[in-house]
């Protein structure tokens, strides 16, 4: 399994230094791969009717192609993967330009997740209605994989228009696309069309039931299962090497095959060393 860091978003700050210092101590610390969450905007929780979501306008979010090509720049192994991005929230053909450049810059190191999202305050500000974003996402990801390997084609979808149409350049190979998420219809499309799955919860029998629902929609469409991967995620908040060991296995007895760590929570103004030494920390015990 490989292990890998989601990026602190919101207690890394401003500073590229520290942006770059966190790229490479996690390089230098043997993490496969970063993760980075995707949110444009946060509400104001004054705002008529309320707010209760799980963030506001008050909690940070880096933007993920331009924070990923940053770091892809001062590291030479350390692999980047979005968790999530809101694909449905987002041009396509311009998403596509953007992760063609990220692949390339990179070489080949970016992998695309992608989710549907849940906050109608996001879609609202970027003019894309919140209703079937799920069968847009569907198109999308046909339209990306096209946009991603032909010279030129024509496309008319229920979303999207291309006439004799493509961008360049384009990637030496695939881009990645792992799905985020866990109802019913996300599975069938994630093992219909993704290479991966990110799943929102733990190593339970929930999960397990997702893996066969997946498992069960890609024989169906007639792809293997072999390469296919599962993006996990641990705490360190709250742990201990017993229990990180713990959820760690369990995750390898569903053949999980990425496992990033969450150090997020420490507080505003923690040093990356803080959020390096937590990792650190994680690596250890399961890796002993």
């Amino acid at each position: 399994m490989k292990l890998g860091m989601v990026f602190p978003h919101n207690e890394i700050g401003v500073d590229p230094a520290a942006i770059k210092d966190y790229a490479q101590g996690a390089e230098a610390l043997g993490a496969d791969h970063v993760l980075i969450y995707d949110h444009v905007l946060g509400a104001d929780p004054d705002r008529p009717g309320g707010w209760n979501g799980p963030y506001d306008k008050d909690v940070a979010f880096h933007e993920p192609f331009t924070t990923f090509a940053f770091m892809a720049a001062v590291t030479t192994t350390l692999e980047f993967c979005t968790a999530v991005m809101i694909l449905p929230q987002r041009q396509t053909a311009l998403l596509a330009k953007q992760a063609a450049e990220l692949a390339i810059l990179s070489n080949n190191r970016f992998r695309l997740g992608v989710g549907t999202g849940w906050n109608e305050v996001e879609y609202e500000a970027l003019g894309v209605p919140f209703e079937r974003r799920g069968a847009r996402q569907a198109e999308q990801v046909e339209l990306l994989q096209r946009l991603w390997s032909e010279d030129s084609f024509t496309y008319r979808g229920e979303f999207h228009s291309v006439t004799k149409a493509s961008i360049l350049p384009r990637p030496e190979q695939p881009i990645p696309i792992w799905f985020g998420g866990g109802a019913p219809a996300l599975l069938a499309r994630c093992g219909r069309l993704g290479d991966g799955w990110i799943p929102l919860g733990g190593p339970n029998e929930g999960a397990k039931q997702a893996l066969h629902a997946i498992r069960a929609a890609r024989e169906a469409a007639g792809r293997e299962w072999q390469g296919f991967g599962i993006q996990a995620q641990a705490q360190s908040r709250g742990g201990n090497p017993e229990k990180w060991r713990s959820h760690h296995d369990r995750w390898a007895e569903l053949d999980c095959t990425h496992l990033a760590v969450v150090t997020h929570y420490m507080g505003h103004g923690t040093n990356v060393d803080a959020h390096l030494k937590a990792a650190a920390a994680y690596f250890d015990a399961v890796r002993g």
